[in-house]
């Protein structure tokens, strides 16, 4: 090789030069036979851990795209994923410099990084790192050697290295262009057999799925996920996410990375997600995965419309290159019309189904017929109205379906076919041979698109003593729960006084009495409307039963009369709603003058005594107990604690979710004895409303600690960090006034950091 008449080894002993020579040949020889550049990479790190006498040898090539130095391989190293840019560590400064560097102390040496060693278990104690060179001497990467087993690294120990890598630069080369060659052939006949297994499958979630099943096996990615934009709703979507244990993702076509490239239609490539601003790692919090590298391009039909994107998370190995953008680019533009077509399909389909489903889950029975008055269609409800199989209604007239009793309806469905105007008739009774229905009835002319008659529509709303009492019972709790109570022999069975483990939730308005002052009783009765119908709409969505107003406040009950199994996360998620409501309400009463409104909310699990409580002549179906009391007290702390929700430890221990929150105190409430670990809930927070929030949560986690030990120098450091980061977190100010007092005087021994609430 050319390379080894400048080797900068030189001995006294001429048989060292000839030995070190005929080394060099031996390793050309075997380099030679090897035919993977993986093997040229090992072999030369091999013999030079073996010819200077080290523990451990890695060789680190230089990623261009990332700026980034990564092990291809490391010999005596467990790990071979290790990753960092080009120009930190003793590494760096060799492939920066081009200069071989011996270090007899790593750990003396600033430009050590000791990071790596307690990743690996590894003691590092001598370095010789020296250049890896191509045949233009150009640098590619570094050799590194560690811990001389004998002695220490002397310049012949670097002529051996240097000579090593020197005598492989060819066969580096050779190696890296078969390689380069070999990936991009087989990835070429790949990508030919994904596009043609992407036949005329028209059903969109298989299709969906064998798309990113192939794009992440092409791309080498961890995950891929690829979005179809909905038209109707203004939102990308996808049934089927590789690597993703969800069955659909929808999300704004304009939000996030995938909303960006939507709308702009243009390629965007991230190798670091977390640097960039339009990256929302919000997912992350919610599944725990960690996302590196984003790789997202539009998917455009034939028309040139951007109809979705697809999107590729975390290639092995590092970031994405401009190849794998080059061919995610031809793939999306190969498949983009079958997606097109299998979107066109499924919509069509699901439209289908989702008709037939609303006709048939209807509560209200439908029954059609033709123009002659023959019977077409029915749902189920229709059928258990009528007591009839559905063969019954299809070809049978109407005047013999509905029978003499009912001469007027099959009157009413005649004059709308021969009219065209719709007819409503309220609370009429059909009678049956078994039995007889109140109902209110509807009939409604069908017509075609062009205007063409298809027949008449009758709608059945049965509203039987069952219905009626269900439909008062809707006003007070969620419908769901009104049902079972309604099911046969549940009257009996929840109807009463029991003890039962329920979440208790407490709201209440802040500084209601100046704002009903500022409003006038007419306003305030306006006011208070406005806002309790937002605010039990929430509690209604997410299961929770309402159990009263006290004024401006609202308690709830989740695990009454009926226990769902997940009734703390209902609780909380309910909460955590009705402030992200208020904010949008406060933003709409802001612009038109009016003063925004504050609430604090307070949520506690625990034994109640449920049932109704009265007299015969009234009853109020209500809880009660200690329980019911703690949710009060932890709503009123929400202005000693500047918070917005407040939860007992008994709440916060059986929630099922993931949460941003923080043990805010132990304390004590009016009326008892023992302390209770209070937290507090910062989900509904943005990042405008509480800057910095997962920063804020580690120095106020760590002020707690200390300041439970007594340490109230190192506590009140720890909260002023919190509030550099947040100046606005009224706790954080908190705990720093209590660690300044408890300083002044400390409380001894015995002190264990539970705090006494003497307010309600």
């Amino acid at each position: 090789m050319n390379d080894v008449s400048r080797l900068p080894l030189e001995s006294a002993d001429p048989t060292d030069n000839i030995a070190h020579l005929q080394m060099l040949l031996d390793l050309s020889r075997q380099v030679a036979a090897l035919d993977t550049l993986d093997a040229v990479l090992e072999k030369l790190v091999t013999v030079a851990v073996e010819q200077t006498g080290a523990e451990r040898g890695s060789l680190f090539l230089n990623d261009e795209k990332s700026g980034e130095l990564y092990s291809r391989i490391a010999n005596g190293v467990r790990s071979r994923g290790i990753r960092f840019p080009n120009t930190e560590g003793i590494a760096g400064h060799v492939y920066q410099t081009g200069t071989p560097d011996s270090i007899t102390n790593a750990y003396s040496d600033d430009r050590f990084n000791a990071e790596i060693d307690r990743k690996t278990g590894f003691t590092t104690r001598s370095i010789l790192c020296v250049p890896l060179r191509d045949t233009k001497r150009r640098i590619i990467g570094v050799v590194q050697l560690l811990n001389k087993i004998a002695g220490e690294f002397d310049e012949r120990d670097q002529g051996v290295a240097e000579g090593i890598t020197a005598q492989c630069a060819i066969a580096l080369d050779a190696m890296t262009m078969v390689e380069r060659l070999e990936t991009r052939q087989a990835r070429e006949m790949e990508f030919l057999d994904i596009v043609a297994d992407m036949t005329s499958d028209l059903d969109l979630t298989r299709l969906l799925k064998k798309v990113m099943t192939q794009a992440s096996g092409m791309l080498d990615a961890e995950r891929s996920t690829l979005f179809l934009n909905d038209d109707k709703t203004g939102e990308l979507f996808s049934h089927v996410g590789e690597g993703l244990n969800t069955s659909e993702i929808r999300l704004p076509n304009h939000l996030g990375i995938a909303g960006t490239v939507f709308t702009s239609g243009e390629t965007v490539n991230i190798p670091h997600a977390y640097a960039d601003l339009r990256f929302n790692p919000s997912f992350d919090k919610q599944t725990g995965f960690f996302t590196r590298s984003i790789l997202c391009v539009p998917v455009v039909n034939k028309a040139g419309k951007v109809i979705g994107v697809t999107q590729a998370l975390n290639k092995r190995g590092g970031p994405f290159s401009d190849e794998d953008e080059s061919r995610l680019k031809a793939f999306t533009a190969q498949i983009s019309i079958g997606l097109e077509n299998a979107k066109l399909f499924d919509d069509v389909q699901s439209m289908q189904n989702y008709n037939e489903s609303m006709l048939q889950s209807m509560s209200n029975g439908v029954l059609t017929f033709n123009t002659e008055g023959i019977g077409q269609t029915c749902n189920h409800a229709a059928i258990g109205i009528l007591r009839c199989m559905e063969d019954e209604v299809i070809g049978t007239p109407v005047r013999d379906l509905m029978g003499t009793a009912n001469a007027w309806l099959s009157e009413r469905v005649e004059a709308v076919e021969a009219s065209r105007v719709g007819d409503v008739s309220v609370d009429r009774e059909l009678k049956f041979d078994t039995h007889t229905v109140s109902a209110n009835v509807s009939v409604l002319p069908l017509n075609s698109g062009d205007g063409t008659s298809l027949g008449t529509m009758v709608m059945i709303e049965d509203i039987s003593t069952e219905k009626r009492v269900k439909s008062t019972m809707s006003r007070y709790m969620d419908p769901e729960l009104a049902d079972q109570l309604l099911s046969e022999g549940a009257e009996q069975e929840l109807l009463g006084g029991r003890e039962v483990e329920a979440t208790v939730l407490f709201t209440d308005i802040r500084s209601f009495t100046t704002l009903s002052e500022t409003l006038g009783p007419q306003g305030t009765v306006a006011f208070l409307n406005d806002y309790f119908e937002r605010m039990v709409d929430c509690l209604t969505d997410h299961g929770g039963v309402l159990d009263k107003f006290i004024g401006d406040a609202i308690m709830a009950g989740f695990g009454v009369p009926v226990s769902t199994g997940d009734d703390e996360d209902r609780a909380l998620r309910a909460a955590i709603d009705m402030l992200t409501r208020l904010r949008a309400w406060n933003d709409d009463r802001v612009a038109a003058g009016q003063m925004p409104v504050e609430m604090g909310i307070g949520v506690n699990t625990d034994s109640v005594v449920s049932g109704n409580i009265g007299s015969p002549k009234r009853m109020d179906y209500t809880m009660i107990g200690d329980g019911v009391n703690l949710a009060a007290r932890l709503e009123s702390a929400c202005k000693q604690y500047g918070a917005r929700i407040l939860l007992s430890d008994f709440t916060r221990n059986k929630l099922k979710g993931v949460y941003r929150m923080r043990e805010v105190d132990t304390v004590v409430v009016k009326g008892k004895t023992q302390p209770v670990a209070v937290w507090e809930s910062l989900d509904y927070h943005c990042h405008e409303s509480f800057p910095n929030l997962s920063d804020v949560l580690g120095y106020f986690e760590e002020g707690v600690r200390l300041y439970r030990g007594q340490d109230w120098v190192r506590a009140t450091a720890q909260f002023e960090k919190a509030l550099a980061a947040n100046p606005d977190d009224w706790v954080s100010t908190m705990y720093v006034r209590r660690c300044e007092a408890l300083a002044a005087k400390p409380p001894g021994d015995g002190w264990d950091g539970v705090w006494t609430l003497s307010d309600k």
